[in-house]
């Protein structure tokens, strides 16, 4: 298929700007693949879809204050920092996003916080916005990492033109978040409250814990007209050993298996064995999935709704179908659905 079988016109007032007043009381448009049926439904209601054993996959990433506001030394021009991942803890090297870039150059130093303790040393260009930052601060890594979180706030996509507000630091984190390391959160799961978690595991549902560590290069757009010349960031993931004796004890028995967002189901499909299980791993995957696409783990997802043109879209429509899911888009646009991040979801079973 081609980027442009993936382009469809979203009002602009659909783009969520804030979440649902209480997370499991979105919106859930349920897709039966089957019977190609579409119904809607609350994201509560999704507990009347699984049984006894069945089995949900998470991602347990937990999403860092990763934008910073620093000043240039001398001119004092204010300074975005986007930090994307630690290159190496020892030296306090980071790989970032500036932004104005053409202000940044190697040499440079930027200042952060009132008391500007904080301070980072530009040491290499790495694409046209990023850059390597060493940070010095007199202190133990440990305070160091304290200052960082003390300092940045919670890295709301660039969509959302509003100020980030305090509440925002809780609900752009999944209720189960607890690996720190994403720049990103794995959407999906932001629906899921205490209580909604609780009634699934009363009602026998079993709970399966990935690590996908969601990196900006998820939204990067693709530029390329013929997918398979695009090529996706790498993003570190980890499955452990409990997580793939639950799920396979579920495979061997035809349960329902459901990743939680597209983060889940890049990560155990890039760990797939010869016999069609999957394998414990730790590692980066740069697994690029669109259609068509033959899945081996997942059997159900949940997903939020995503924008025309996006690698999170193409797969949706490679577990769903591309014509399914274009018919339920439509339907979503006439029934003001709401898109992206704080966006309602959807269920495909």
């Amino acid at each position: 298929m081609k980027l442009s079988h993936f382009n469809f016109d979203l009002p602009e007032e659909l783009l969520a700007e804030y979440p649902s007043e209480h997370r499991d009381e979105a919106r859930l448009m349920v897709l039966n693949r089957k019977d190609q049926t579409i119904e809607h439904k609350l994201f509560k209601d999704l507990i009347d879809y699984f049984e006894e054993d069945d089995v949900m996959i998470l991602n347990n990433t937990k999403v860092f204050p990763a934008r910073l506001f620093g000043n240039k030394e001398k001119t004092g021009a204010r300074i975005e920092v986007f930090l994307l991942r630690e290159l190496n803890p020892e030296q306090r090297l980071w790989d970032v996003l500036v932004d104005p870039a053409r202000k940044i150059r190697i040499g440079n130093k930027l200042y952060f916080g009132e008391d500007e303790t904080l301070v980072a040393e530009v040491i290499d260009n790495t694409t046209s916005r990023g850059r390597t930052l060493r940070f010095l601060y007199d202190g133990s890594y440990g305070e160091f990492r304290r200052k960082l979180t003390e300092l940045g706030q919670t890295p709301l996509p660039k969509y959302i033109k509003r100020e980030v507000e305090p509440e925002d630091e809780d609900r752009y984190q999944t209720i189960y978040a607890k690996n720190e390391g994403a720049v990103a959160a794995p959407t999906a799961g932001l629906h899921f409250s205490k209580h909604l978690l609780k009634r699934l595991e009363i009602k026998g549902v079993n709970f399966a814990e990935v690590t996908l560590h969601v990196g900006l290069g998820t939204f990067n757009p693709v530029e390329v007209e013929d997918l398979s010349k695009h090529k996706m960031d790498s993003e570190e993931i980890s499955i452990n050993k409990i997580a793939t004796d639950t799920i396979n004890s579920a495979l061997k028995e035809k349960r329902r298996i459901c990743a939680v967002g597209t983060t889940v189901m890049r990560a155990v499909e890039s760990s797939v064995s010869s016999s069609g299980t999957l394998n414990e791993f730790t590692g980066w995957t740069n697994k690029f999935i669109f259609p068509p696409y033959d899945f081996s783990i997942a059997n159900c997802m949940v997903t939020n709704f995503h924008t025309p043109k996006s690698t999170l879209l193409m797969m949706v429509s490679a577990f769903a179908g591309h014509d399914f899911v274009k018919r339920a888009y439509d339907e979503a646009i006439k029934e003001g659905y709401k898109f992206y991040s704080y966006g309602d979801a959807m269920l495909i079973i």
